[in-house]
């Protein structure tokens, strides 16, 4: 509903009411007898009540009306540019000179009736702009119509009356008074296209350039820049727009001088408050002086009164006080810092900008606040991912150097075992040391998963036959308190990955959510399809489209507090005692869920419970399924002796020596070398026959692909065992596969190298 309506239905109203209040009085006074003729005489005194508070309203807005149209009329009395004062039904109620003269003949009438030579469109684009203005407070568009380009710019004055001023290419001279702020249009390489009467006025010049107008370029959108004035350098107050491709508007505003006294007058402070970005006025202890709109919305300020800083940013690192004691005497002014604001429903994160003024002969701080949220988050990402990278390749390289120990150990305990029978003494103690080191090796086994290096056998998998294989062992492991419910998606699609490390995650799981409910509870697993339509953005992690299959692994335990569920997945870390975990569990889940291109959140809440989501990229069943690998763990017959010439590449001597003696104990003539280089000096010798290379992936020097290429050109026929504390990505991406080649990881069994060293020789 428009001003005009709104003003004819008030007063028609208050008509209404006092017909009402007639009416009800004369019922009373002649046509009705009794206890009703009180109740009409309270009806006919309301009515009349209503009906002079809303007569007198409405003369107390036309007066209001009147008033400010009489104060924006002398203002713009000598304004250049077209000025005309409206109603929201577009009724010139006044204008300036400059407009009686352009358009003789004319007045009262639509606006748009006198536009119609100035714009294609006048009813749309005044529309446009008045419904934003009376919604803002303020609108501007700048818009080339009949080769003319004419920026209009629209106040709202009061409650539905319109302050209109229109500066085309005729009325760009000299104004006595302007509205606007200094404004410029910028296009490629900082030329400057347009500057208005305000710009011209605050630099006492046209310039061409941005270069001759902002002396501390590069520019800094929202920040405080040097500007070039007519009454020399002045600091401004930089905002800007993209108006189109390759174009943007900048609006200049002046920061009060030092050496001016502060105290604002009418118009300034009108500017402070209807900026479009966030500032105060702080004194030296932190005292919020005032504040604008932009900053009270961002801060959820609701009163500045006696509020300090403090109550509503930290993170600085030390005293807000300290900061703000410095910047008042003129240090520490030139830099940016950046602040958490204390908000308790979402986390936000500033760009607090100072600029010291003198009110009153005392400092006080005007500082500009730019949101930084967006950016400190993507900081964020950026460290967790370089965070958890440097942890996954101490834990891989931790790992490797673990492996050759464990080689070496269980290696040695292999050989003395073949020594000793079940009735000698020693023969339970070697078997506790070989018990041990495979206990060991599982443990490095969860960090090279952590790491993401964890051998992968990947292959096409229905979730719900991987759990319903599970389920019989899972119940065993939750034990009697716990019950355990599965809940399957009946259109559930396969996803590619390994078996046992994909059950190994949700035994860790599963066993984690165990341990949370001591005293018993529901454990539930759900699988679902789920799609993702648009890019997904959760834990600093971003999910792209597509069909994912859904795993939720939920419980009803004592939850993980705040402070701690960003740490769950980093290695060694563990909210149980010293005794009751190893702090790997679910570092192991974080590396097999993202080895197999998933993705694994986490969500809690202390006292109530946890749930772990895994989600992983859904993959169609191939039409033909290769013929499945035969299971490792099916019995393999070793043979009683070998023959044949191996060339044995290992740095490390204890391994070194290890495989050495237990190749020699299954008959294999075994040549050793400590490098690469060795290797090949020894294979100089034509007429030494040789029939398997056994060599370390990574060596001192050149590593075992390297030198094993570099020997083939020789000797193409020779079968390679390649043996490593890493997995097989150690050999690099993008390098030809070496033919007949097989790994062996560490940490091997005597009985898993000889028996390897036995297959590629026969």
């Amino acid at each position: 509903m428009n001003g005009g309506a709104t003003s004819r239905l008030s007063v028609f109203s208050g008509l209404v009411f006092a017909v009402l209040a007639i009416g009800c009085a004369a019922l009373a006074w002649g046509a009705v007898q009794g206890g009703y003729q009180f109740i009409l005489i309270g009806a006919a005194a309301t009515c009349l009540t209503i009906s002079l508070g809303i007569l007198l309203d409405s003369l107390r807005q036309t007066a209001r009306h009147k008033r400010a149209v009489a104060m924006a009329e002398t203002v713009v009395a000598h304004d250049a540019a077209y000025c005309f004062v409206c109603n929201e039904d577009g009724l010139v109620l006044a204008e300036n000179a400059a407009s009686r003269k352009a358009f003789v003949g004319a007045a009262g009438g639509p606006l748009s009736d006198r536009l119609t030579g100035l714009l294609a469109n006048p009813e749309g684009v005044l529309y446009r702009i008045a419904r934003r203005a009376l919604a803002e407070g303020y609108a501007f568009e700048d818009i080339t119509s009949h080769a003319e380009r004419v920026q209009i710019h629209s106040q709202r004055l009061a409650p539905g009356l319109l302050l209109w001023r229109m500066e085309s290419d005729a009325t760009r001279g000299e104004s006595v008074v302007s509205l606007e702020q200094p404004l410029m249009s910028i296009g490629r390489n900082g030329a400057i296209l347009y500057m208005n009467a305000a710009a011209r006025t605050l630099l006492g010049r046209r310039a061409k350039n941005l270069s001759e107008v902002i002396e501390d370029l590069p520019l800094r959108p929202g920040g405080i820049h040097q500007c070039d004035a007519a009454q020399g350098t002045r600091d401004v107050l930089v905002q800007s727009r993209e108006s189109s491709v390759g174009r943007s508007e900048l609006t200049l505003t002046p920061i009060i001088e030092p050496e001016r006294s502060a105290k604002m007058e009418t118009g300034e402070a009108g500017t402070f408050q209807t900026l479009p970005v966030p500032l105060l006025r702080v004194r030296a202890d932190g005292t919020i002086l005032d504040a604008n709109r932009e900053a009270r919305r961002l801060l959820d300020l609701s009163s500045a009164g006696t509020a300090h800083i403090a109550d509503y940013m930290e993170g600085l690192g030390r005293a807000l006080s300290d900061w703000l004691g410095e910047a008042a005497e003129g240090r520490g002014t030139t830099r940016s810092e950046f602040l958490r604001l204390t908000r308790a429903d979402r986390e936000l994160f500033v760009q607090v900008t100072l600029k010291r003024v003198i009110e009153d002969g005392e400092p006080v701080l005007i500082a500009v606040l730019n949101d930084a949220t967006e950016l400190k988050t993507l900081e964020a990402q950026f460290v967790q991912s370089q965070k958890m990278q440097a942890i996954g390749q101490l834990a891989g390289g931790v790992a490797h150097d673990f492996n050759n120990l464990l080689t070496a150990i269980s290696g040695h305990c292999d050989l003395l075992l073949l020594r000793h029978d079940q009735g000698d003494p020693d023969y339970g103690d070697l078997v506790q040391i070989n018990q041990n080191a495979n206990r060991a090796a599982a443990l490095v086994g969860q960090l090279l998963a952590f790491s993401r290096k964890q051998t992968m056998r990947p292959e096409i998998l229905d979730l719900r036959d991987t759990m319903a294989d599970l389920t019989h062992l899972l119940n065993r492991l939750v034990g009697e308190k716990v019950q355990l419910s599965l809940n399957h998606d009946p259109i559930l699609p396969h996803i590619r990955g390994d078996r046992r490390q994909l059950e190994q995650v949700m035994m860790n799981l599963i066993v984690n959510a165990r341990d949370a409910m001591p005293d018993g509870g529901v454990i539930e697993v759900e699988t679902e399809r789920l799609v993702v339509r648009e890019k997904m953005l959760r834990d600093r992690a971003v999910v792209p489209p597509g069909t994912y299959v859904s795993v939720r692994i939920s419980d009803q335990g004592c939850g993980i507090p705040p402070d701690k569920v960003q740490k769950v997945f980093e290695p060694f870390f563990t909210t149980k005692g010293t005794t009751e975990g190893t702090g790997l569990g679910l570092s192991t889940v974080y590396g097999i869920v993202k080895q197999s291109g998933g993705f694994v959140f986490v969500d809690s809440v202390v006292g109530q419970g946890t749930c772990f989501t895994l989600l992983f990229p859904a993959h169609d069943l191939p039409a033909e399924q290769k013929p499945a690998v035969p299971s490792q763990d099916e019995p393999r017959k070793l043979p009683e002796r070998g023959s044949g010439v191996v060339l044995l590449v290992e740095d490390e001597a204890p391994v070194r020596a290890f495989a050495a003696r237990a190749l020699r104990l299954r008959g294999y003539t075994v040549i050793e070398a400590e490098t690469a280089e060795d290797a090949l000096e020894t294979l100089e010798d034509e007429t030494l026959m040789v029939d398997v290379f056994v060599t370390d992936v990574v060596m001192p020097g050149m590593d075992g692909p390297s030198w094993v290429r570099k020997a083939r050109k020789t000797r193409p026929d020779v079968r390679v065992v390649f043996v490593s504390g890493y997995t097989e990505d150690a050999f690099g991406e993008g390098h030809e596969e070496i033919p007949n080649s097989v790994f062996l990881p560490k940490p091997f069994s005597l009985t898993e190298l000889t028996e390897t060293v036995h297959q590629q020789v026969a």
